[in-house]
């Protein structure tokens, strides 16, 4: 992960990309917010650094909630993205804390979780949280939210440095005259702001506005909130002396002030009332004080649209030695605009969040209730499996057999059977809705994963006399996986084959191995797959047309299965065909090796001493060479996986994690060099050990190697035990530096 981290907290904070073509894009320095990410797993940290840094803000990282509250007292954060489940302190726990400090006390928090019931809902709500996101994340969702709340913040922020820059200018202006008229003029603006800022309360807010100007500014106030289209929508009235703020419905407005209220809106800047609006002001607020002898409209303008006016009166009669300064009241309208309106977004979302959850809660009780069901369904109905079979078995051996005996026992073998498959595919069904399928991995050679499959299914393949022809190559092919489930892959794949074919036609089944995947194709000559529902074929449930009798059964779970098993294992699995009755192909892709087993031998006396085996990863674009290199390699007792060119083997660098990298230079695209330096920036391989294997063998050469982050520079051809030897020597020094010190280890000096 990009970033640096701080060295008492163990916090990181990530500054926005710096690249020229994001530079007019990105927010300016003194405008970028700061995010907090918490969460205890670098992965999950990595993974929201990657889809938050396009925001162009400082991404802050904490790996514990007593981290984020560190950060919290160092600096302000718009928006924070918060772990519910932490080893230390959890996240509900974390955020409780962070209620209780100033700086975080209103800051939004975004819980992230892979399961979120009623009961943690509320809770979570109950702290201040404005958002559940549930784990994995949807990349577009999230960024849309933090920007929502990015967007709040720098509103906020820059609203307060718009004032404080029209306040100075204000101030500048206001030294021509007396002190105590600056003075009263700069306490007014903090006060205001301060107020404005501090609640998200519309209605609040808009009382204590009327409230400040009562008491520092005029004696009779009214504000008034439209639409749009300048249509009066409501009102707020209060007058000095009085002890309560009262609403105003838009019919007790006449007409002159309501032309009032076009007019300022319209021209955008301050009116002045005319007798006739002001005998209504009178109208409005009726009492023994004389009528307003002097009264002003400013608009209450956002940046989009207008929100309403402001109109503050005077009364008759008195002299004039509280100096009003009409000019203020706009630079206030404008800061209590911007308060309203990010007060009416942040409602809006409030809104649209917990319709969002509600929804989501009703879909997750239902979605539970229905995964509960079906596991409930299947394990009740497997109960009456066994004494099925048992009591078929004492009327086979306690009556006459006879040929209708034997009909009926075959008859009720063959549904029980049925039947049970189908009770198995239920259960799977919960297994899938509930993601509880698990896998226990070892080394598998894939070779007697085939054979094992096609054991159990050839007894199905040949009730409806299909050909199968099986290819697997000579070579071993090794790979980390669950052979139960990796043999339920190909079953159901050779199932669904010989399900979908007409009687007696072929079904074909290869394994081989391409750029260090094992290939698995099992093909037929079916009735195919339309197009409408290729993209959808592995979903649950998802089944082709079939007959009214539905003679072949099942649920439609057998191919999600499939896709859900090999996607734990790292891989993938497609479904091709050219359209109804032109048959279909199943292409199932997992991570694996081409291994030579190593014979046994005696070891002598004066044996070199054993090394532990390294994973090692060559990259050449030359198919053979890499190959015949990787078969030496592996006799060794190393891991090796090869690739033919840079992009393949940086696809390969997170899963695989290399400790040693052979490279080829002269390779297609990027250059070794270029996939040097790559390798040597990320965490992966920052510490392998690369070893470029190449014809280039001249002192530039070997110089250039050097530069980019090699450790050695062989020349082509290269004896293969030279190779073995170095690597041992190096893989020694390291594991005997790395008992000193943690320090990266070459041996550059055999460059």
């Amino acid at each position: 992960m990009n970033g640096t981290f701080d060295d008492d907290t163990g916090a990181a904070q990530r500054e926005p990309p710096r690249a020229d073509a994001d530079a007019a894009n990105a927010p300016a320095e003194d405008e970028r917010s700061s995010i907090l990410i918490v969460d205890d797993l670098p992965e999950k940290l990595l993974v929201f650094e990657t889809i938050l840094e396009d925001l162009g803000q400082n991404l802050v990282f904490a790996r514990s909630g007593a981290d984020a509250l560190r950060e919290v007292l160092r600096r302000e954060f718009a928006v924070i993205l918060l772990d519910v489940n932490m080893p230390d302190i959890d996240g509900f726990e974390t955020a409780s804390l962070l209620r209780r400090y100033k700086k975080s006390a209103h800051t939004p928090i975004i819980f992230i979780t892979s399961y979120a019931d009623e009961v943690q809902t509320i809770r979570g709500y109950s702290l201040g949280a404005v958002d559940f996101i549930l784990s994995p994340v949807i990349p577009a969702v999230l960024r849309s939210k933090v920007k929502v709340f990015v967007e709040l913040h720098t509103m906020r922020q820059r609203a307060m440095r718009q004032g404080d820059e029209r306040a100075a200018r204000m101030a500048a202006e206001a030294r021509r005259l007396v002190a105590e008229q600056n003075d009263k003029r700069s306490h007014f603006l903090a006060e205001a702001s301060r107020m404005l800022s501090e609640s998200l309360d519309i209605g609040l807010s808009e009382q204590r506005l009327v409230e400040l100007l009562l008491t520092g500014t005029a004696d009779r106030v009214f504000l008034v909130r439209t639409d749009d289209g300048a249509t009066i929508e409501r009102g707020l009235a209060g007058c000095a002396g009085q002890a309560l703020v009262r609403p105003l419905e838009p019919s007790a407005f006449g007409a002159a002030l309501q032309a009032v209220v076009v007019d300022v809106l319209q021209r955008k800047r301050r009116v002045e009332l005319g007798s006739s609006a002001r005998a209504e002001l009178d109208r409005l607020l009726p009492g023994e004080t004389p009528g307003a002898a002097a009264a002003v409209a400013v608009p209450l303008r956002s940046a989009r649209h207008a929100i309403g006016a402001l109109v503050v009166a005077s009364l008759a009669g008195e002299p004039d030695t509280r100096g009003q300064d009409w000019s203020i009241l706009e630079e206030l309208a404008a800061r209590a605009a911007i308060a309203f309106e990010n007060a009416q977004l942040y409602h809006s979302l409030q809104r649209e969040n917990a319709e969002r959850v509600q929804a989501e809660a009703q879909l997750h009780i239902a979605n539970r209730r229905k995964d509960e069901f079906l596991a409930m369904l299947g394990h009740e109905l497997r109960n009456p499996l066994a004494p099925l079979r048992n009591a078929l078995e004492y009327i086979r051996r306690v009556m006459p057999v006879d040929d209708k005996t034997a009909w009926a026992g075959e008859v009720m073998d063959r549904q029980l059977e049925h039947m049970t498959h189908l009770i198995e595919e239920l259960l799977d069904v919960a297994r899938i809705s509930e993601g509880k399928i698990t896998l226990s991995k070892e080394s598998v050679e894939l070779r007697e994963v085939v054979h094992a499959s096609v054991e159990t299914a050839q007894p199905f393949i040949d009730q409806h006399g299909h050909r199968l022809t099986v290819q697997v190559p000579d070579t071993p092919i090794w790979m980390q996986g669950d052979f139960g489930r990796l043999a339920q892959v190909i079953g159901n794949l050779l199932n669904n084959a010989a399900k979908n074919s007409a009687d007696g036609s072929p079904i074909e089944l290869a394994l081989s191995i391409d750029g260090g995947q094992a290939v698995l194709t099992v093909s037929d000559h079916g009735v195919g797959i339309d197009p409408a529902l290729l993209p959808t074929i592995f979903e649950l449930f998802v089944q082709g047309q079939r007959s009214l009798d539905r003679a072949q059964g099942g649920l439609g779970v057998g191919l999600t299965l499939v896709r859900r098993i090999v996607e734990l294992h790292g891989g993938s699995v497609e479904a091709h065909s050219e359209g109804s009755n032109r048959g279909a192909v199943f292409t199932v892709r997992l991570p694996a090796v081409s291994v030579v087993q190593r014979a046994e031998t005696e070891v002598s006396e004066q044996a070199a001493p054993c090394h532990i085996g390294q994973r090692i990863l060559i990259v050449d674009d030359n198919r053979d060479a890499a190959a015949s290199i990787a078969q030496f390699l592996q006799l060794e007792g190393h891991e090796v996986k090869f690739v033919g060119d840079g992009q393949q083997a940086l696809s390969c660098v997170p899963v695989f994690a290399p400790q040693v990298v052979v490279l080829d230079i002269g390779l297609p695209g990027l250059s070794g060099y270029d996939l040097a330096r790559r390798l040597r920036s990320q965490p992966p391989t920052e510490r392998a050990l690369l070893i470029a294997l190449t014809g280039y063998g001249q002192r530039e050469d070997r110089l250039l190697a050097i530069e980019a982050g090699f450790d050695q520079h062989f020349v082509k051809p290269t004896d293969p035990y030279e190779l073995a030897g170095y690597i041992a020597r190096w893989s020694q020094a390291r594991d005997a530096a790395d008992a000193r010190s943690p320090r990266p280890v070459s041996l550059r000096g055999d460059l």
